[in-house]
């Protein structure tokens, strides 16, 4: 083995030395020089509560998933890295503390990504982040959807749908509102879309309504032990179809135990397993999956070995192979 090999098979094995990039990715800034573009959306002001340390996320997820970086994906049988993918950097924000500004900078940097015929893969960053991502890569004029709504995989503890809400804490645009707004204007087809794994007491007793005045097909923590793991499978692959699937994947879906260092913790009821949420996001192998983001991770809260860093990174490896496998059959 030549001197290079041998430097570049070590360099993929470790995440403790070199400049750090999202699953140990080339860093090129230029989404057309790649088909699968890994982003940082350092945002935390549409959250609107005090655990606003979401804004680190992108940078602890860069410090430890270079570990998964050269890794095949053993379930689908496929090597997701024959495509190019790279890390194309961070959303700037230079007004941070602004929300609707930021969602304007997230939906600006996404538009170039989709207008690159680019597939977007991201680490947030609280949940307002998918509003602004999915402005950017779906409806009139979006490249990836074909000028289509997408269809929405959407795994949380909450609906984010709150409609009787005008904002959340003066974000408007916020982590509570994206799940409605997109759909009442264009981006997102309810009627194909699923909301999984919502659970937790609430401040009202129709805290689903608004989902379901909205057209999702909803499956609750409850419902989802009830029926079983390929009964939701199932419902899922149904409904989002055969059309342009967006992926979205707020950490506090899992189990408290599995992923603590998270905003917003439901830890009253049992979330979700990792192998329970592999199985989830599995399920849509196949599919034309345009993109998916990870978010809510808070790693100011996580313990000594970065754990939900590590989990958040894990997810983020699943959703892009399964954009990898969108690509191989496209």
């Amino acid at each position: 083995m030549a001197s290079d090999d041998i430097h570049d098979a070590v360099l993929k094995g470790t995440y403790w030395w070199g400049m750090p990039t999202l699953l140990g990715a080339t860093h090129d800034p230029d989404p057309a020089n790649c088909d699968i573009a890994l982003v940082g959306v350092p945002h935390s002001t549409g959250n609107g509560t005090t655990e606003r340390d979401q804004h680190l996320g992108p940078r602890a997820v860069r410090n430890v998933s270079p570990w998964l970086g050269g890794r095949v994906h053993n379930d689908f049988a496929i090597d997701p890295w024959q495509v190019r993918v790279a890390d194309v950097g961070d959303v700037p924000f230079p007004q941070a503390n602004y929300n609707e500004h930021c969602i304007e900078q997230i939906t600006k940097f996404y538009q170039n990504i989709d207008q690159a015929n680019t597939r977007p893969v991201s680490i947030g960053g609280d949940h307002s982040i998918t509003g602004g991502i999915l402005m950017g890569l779906a409806g009139k004029n979006a490249k990836l959807t074909g000028g289509e709504k997408a269809a929405l995989l959407h795994l949380d503890a909450h609906t984010d749908t709150y409609d009787m809400l005008d904002h959340f804490l003066g974000a408007k645009r916020s982590a509570a509102h994206w799940g409605s707004y997109l759909v009442k204007e264009g981006y997102v087809d309810a009627s194909r879309s699923v909301q999984i794994g919502l659970r937790g007491h609430t401040r009202s007793l129709d805290w689903l309504q608004s989902s379901y005045d909205l057209g999702y097909e909803v499956i609750t923590m409850e419902r989802y032990r009830e029926i079983g793991a390929q009964a939701a499978c199932d419902i899922i692959r149904e409904r989002l179809g055969d059309g342009p699937v967006y992926i979205t994947f707020d950490l506090d879906c899992l189990d408290p135990t599995i992923a603590p260092a998270v905003s917003n913790l439901e830890p009253g009821v049992g979330g979700f397993s990792v192998d329970e949420a592999n199985q989830l996001l599995r399920c849509v192998n196949g599919k034309n999956i345009i993109g998916g983001d990870v978010v809510c991770l808070m790693p100011t809260k996580d313990q000594a070995n970065n754990i939900t860093s590590m989990v958040a990174s894990t997810i983020m490896f699943e959703i892009m192979s399964l954009v990898a496998g969108s690509l191989s059959n496209a």
